[in-house]
């Protein structure tokens, strides 16, 4: 399959398709359009739905004035996601240490360019997250600390000259000492994985018991409108309206504003449609009334 377009920082992967008119007696005319190309990688498949576990310790110090361990442990429930998902991380870091330390999470994008024999590698945070302070001798517990997944390329594994690759690196920041890390690999992919999750599943459950009130409200037949001649009485009808058309002056309608001669009406508003009865018998036909303005 064709690798996806990508631009880098030292290379990119572009398509084009250009089209060639040949001429016998003149020069060739050519145009050219650029494409966009996307090569699927779907996180659903059972390489990246396996979960990703690491741990690592560290002793803080220098020679042999050593103040104490600093442990972490990470894990992630799949290899494989999509742009806009959230990677929830489960960690466990204990604090033996005389120092403050405070625990982190980024993503990690390298870039790897091979031409000529040679490798050049980009690598660049696109995403992180940061935790609480924990003080010595104390721990604590990220159950499911959210990270989402920016707008990024999708990874690219299968090209000889260019690979984009993920990483999620959860690290102890620790004052004064090289900072504790570990990275699992990341796979970002073009299409989801529907259903992994319980949490999805009840998201949409939820979505959906929301949603049944709409039912409940919307009737099956709705009722008719009312008929106006129902509402407004003729009596009240006819001393609102003149039994002829009033004359109108040309001058004087130069001089006032067209607005002077609309009529002002104050029937009563019609009835809620509760109060009509949904099954009329006879239905009154009014005769419509012209008005000159």
């Amino acid at each position: 399959p064709l690798v996806t377009s990508f631009t880098g920082k030292y290379g990119s992967v572009q398509y084009y398709v250009k089209a060639i008119l040949e001429r016998p007696a003149a020069p060739d005319q050519s145009v050219q359009t650029d494409l966009q190309v996307i090569s699927h990688i779907d996180v659903s498949s059972p390489a990246l739905l396996t979960p990703v576990l690491r741990s690592q310790e560290k002793m803080v110090g220098c020679w042999f004035f050593t103040s104490g361990p600093v442990s972490l442990s990470a894990k992630i429930e799949r290899k494989g996601y999509c742009n806009g998902e959230a990677i929830p991380i489960y960690a466990e870091i204990e604090n033996c240490s005389s120092r403050l330390i405070v625990p982190k999470a980024a993503i990690f994008q390298t870039q790897t360019y091979l031409a000529s024999g040679k490798t050049k590698t980009f690598r660049q945070m696109v995403a992180n997250v940061r935790g609480n302070h924990i003080a010595s001798g104390s721990t604590d517990t990220w159950n499911g600390k959210t990270l989402k997944i920016p707008p990024v390329s999708p990874s690219i594994l299968n090209c000889c000259i260019i690979r984009v690759e993920y990483s999620l690196a959860v690290y102890i920041h620790i004052p004064g000492a090289k900072k504790l890390m570990i990275e699992m690999p990341l796979v970002i992919g073009t299409i989801p994985c529907i259903g992994f999750s319980s949490r999805n599943s009840s998201i949409t459950s939820q979505f959906s018991m929301d949603m049944s009130w709409l039912a409940l409200t919307m009737p099956e037949h709705p009722e008719a409108p009312p008929n106006y001649a129902d509402v407004v009485s003729e009596e009240e009808f006819s001393r609102h309206v003149p039994a002829y058309p009033l004359p109108i002056d040309c001058e004087e309608q130069l001089c006032c504003p067209v607005f002077a001669y609309i009529q002002e009406f104050r029937f009563q508003p019609p009835p809620l449609y509760s109060e009509i009865d949904p099954h009329p018998t006879d239905v009154e036909e009014i005769q419509p009334v012209s008005f000159m303005l």
